[in-house]
């Protein structure tokens, strides 16, 4: 299917992340871009992204941080579509390098924003995260400040042609950030640290939340927060289906860890619609112009008292069903 994106000028921040090259890779593979951007600080991860991607001569790379709102202008001029994926992420990190966080997720949102809409551009979509919803940490409350910049973007471009939206799910199965990994190290030990027994996560695929993100480019009016529908998982399970019968030991949950996901909190169920493969939800305010599914809503409101938490879920995913797609991660 055709998609926005295709024939366009496309950049990623962060383009050297997990997801970053993910998406680069499918946009080469699957979309039909004229030019994509790789905006990111670290000239080493870009060498490696030089290695993986080959000669393709619809690539170009960027050295430049999202702190640097003039190079930021430089590397976005004639560029259409944005993919925000820079930040820093690690939860304990955050902690004791707060400023740092700040300056990058929250300071280098307001970046983005001020030099798209300076330069044209067309779509922004940003990556939030779990941790928004409701935060408990500051790399969350960094990432909460972040997706209500984005949102209220659209205000400051107004009547202009840069739209933004944002994205938000949880941790992607089978990437650093996940326990899959860990638990396949350490499988050969006899022995998987479990945090809590109790804990749940959401199951999303990296190639699932890239076509994600490139669906919600192509739906997108302006002002939307994007939340895929997809399953849970609870960590017990995942321990089993990645080694049978191995033993488990219950070592406490970490400073700042949720023992469930949220991705929607229940505060914001009175703006959630469920449509076929997500929720959306709509801005408190939309003074840029009510985008059309706001005005003639699509999908169905979800109820009060709603929230979309990953203990509370309508779907899941069993041993069985968790053992079968570990060959795709």
């Amino acid at each position: 299917m055709s998609s926005v994106l295709d024939e366009s000028s496309i950049l990623v921040t962060g383009g050297t992340g997990s997801f970053g090259r993910a998406f680069i890779r499918h946009a080469l593979d699957q979309l039909d871009p004229r030019r994509i951007i790789i905006y990111s600080r670290d000239e080493l991860k870009q060498l490696d992204a030089r290695r993986e991607f080959g000669d393709d001569p619809r690539i170009r790379y960027f050295i430049g941080d999202v702190r640097d709102v003039d190079r930021l202008r430089r590397a976005l001029e004639g560029v259409e579509h944005v993919v925000h994926c820079a930040a820093l992420k690690q939860v304990d990190t955050a902690e004791y390098n707060p400023f740092e966080f700040i300056r990058t997720n929250v300071m280098g949102a307001e970046n983005l924003i001020n030099a798209a809409i300076d330069t044209g551009v067309q779509r922004v979509v940003a990556l939030s995260t779990d941790k928004a919803s409701s935060p408990i940490n500051l790399y969350g409350a960094t990432k909460l400040c972040a997706d209500k910049l984005f949102v209220a973007g659209n205000h400051y471009s107004g009547s202009g042609a840069t739209r933004f939206a944002v994205v938000r799910y949880g941790n992607v199965a089978g990437s650093r950030g996940s326990v899959i990994p860990l638990f396949q190290r350490l499988a050969a030990s006899g022995s998987l640290p479990i945090t809590d027994r109790r804990m749940t996560r959401f199951w999303i695929t990296l190639e699932r939340a890239v076509q994600f993100v490139v669906h919600s480019f192509d739906q997108m009016s302006g002002g939307e927060l994007y939340v895929p529908r997809i399953p849970s998982t609870r960590v017990v399970d995942i321990a089993e289906a990645v080694a049978p019968g191995c033993a488990t030991t219950e070592i406490g949950i970490r400073p700042g860890e949720k023992l469930h996901e949220e991705m929607i909190a229940e505060d914001d169920a009175r703006r959630t619609r469920r449509l076929e493969d997500r929720f959306v939800v709509l801005p408190v305010l939309a003074q840029w112009g009510i985008p059309a599914h706001a005005a003639d809503p699509v999908g169905d409101a979800v109820p009060d008292g709603f929230c979309y938490r990953s203990d509370s879920n309508e779907e899941w995913l069993s041993v069985e069903e968790i053992r079968e797609l570990l060959p795709q991660l």
